[in-house]
Order: structure tokens, then sequence, then C-alpha cells
């Protein structure tokens, strides 16, 4: 058989072509780690947790928590009542705005007329205590009755009811006026 179909084809046919092309070769890889080095380096990255130790940093952890818009309540102090509006706000609203389990819907004067129809002391009462789904206070233990009151009645009246606004004990009145000047926030 003949040996011209077993010689291979190359570029290289001579030793100084193989070892042109080899240095060649390793002279491009040493150019392109050296441009990507280049690269990489060109600009001045700062990782994570680089500033921890400027002062403005220092200061940001160092500041007391009431300085990022916290207030603190006073526990032993009076209790501030609520009005109407801001009782229905915080704690009506999830069920009555939307007339959630048979509650109902703020300012809609058919579905409270029956239960305007029973008179305020009953409306009342079920507020207080709870009827069916709604839970005693809407839920909110922490509510005065006379603030759960002063929700009532301004539910009641934006459905045509014409309770009247109650009366604040007079220890209750009290002590809101005494805890008055410190419920504005210090500076």
């Amino acid at each position: 058989m003949s040996d011209a179909h077993n010689e291979q084809q190359s570029a290289i046919k001579t030793p100084k072509q193989l070892l042109a092309a080899v240095a060649g070769f390793f002279l491009i890889t040493v150019i392109g780690i050296i441009l990507l080095v280049q690269f990489v380096t060109a600009q001045k990255l700062t990782g994570a947790g680089t500033d921890s130790q400027s002062p403005e940093a220092i200061d940001a952890r160092l500041s007391p928590v009431a300085n990022e818009g916290f207030t603190f309540k006073d526990a032993s102090g009076p209790k501030v009542l609520q009005g109407g509006e801001a009782v229905y706000t915080a704690t009506c609203v999830a069920c009555h705005g939307a007339g959630v389990a048979g509650a109902p819907k703020f300012g809609d004067a058919g579905s409270w007329s029956a239960r305007l129809a029973q008179g305020y002391d009953t409306v009342l009462k079920h507020a207080i205590e709870g009827l069916r789904a709604m839970p005693a206070k809407g839920g909110n233990p922490d509510l005065d009755d006379v603030e759960v009151a002063r929700a009532v009645v301004y539910m009641a009246n934006a459905s045509g009811g014409k309770f009247k606004e109650p009366e604040v004990p007079a220890t209750a009145a009290a002590a809101g006026a005494a805890s008055a000047p410190a419920a504005e926030p210090a500076k």
C-alpha cells in the first residue's frame, strides 16, 4: 500500500515554523490576559461595607432607634381617647369598609336602617360585646368604651342616624386633659 493517504497535511512544515507558531500562541495568550486584567481593574470598585469605618456610617449605626421616626408611648401614663373617625379608620374599616361577613357598609343607609331602629344603646352594646362574626370592640381590646361609642356614632350618623356624640366620663376627661401636652412630639 502506498503511504500517500497516511500523510498529514499541515501548514507547519519545518521546525522553524513550529517554533514561530508556539511563540505566537503564547504571545497572543499573554496579551489577552494583560488586556483582560486592564479591563477588570480599570475602575475602582468598592465592595459592600468598604465605607463601614467612615464617620457617617458609624453615626448611622449608633443613632438611637427613636431618631428613625418612632415615638414611644408611656404605658403608665393616662390614655388619650381617640375620636370616632380615627377609631373607624384604624379598626372598623377592615370589615365595615367592604361589608365583610355581613357587616353593614359605611355610609349604606339601607344596611344600617334595621340596626339604627334598635336604638343607640343596643347598637353600642353589640359593638362593645360583639355580635355574630364581629368580635368585641371590633377586635381591638385596647379601645376604651368611649372610643367604641364614638366610632358607633360616627358610622351610624354617616348612614342616616342621628346619634349624639357620647359624653366623656369625668375621670377620662381629666386624664385626657392632663395628657394632651404630653401627646406632642418631643423636639
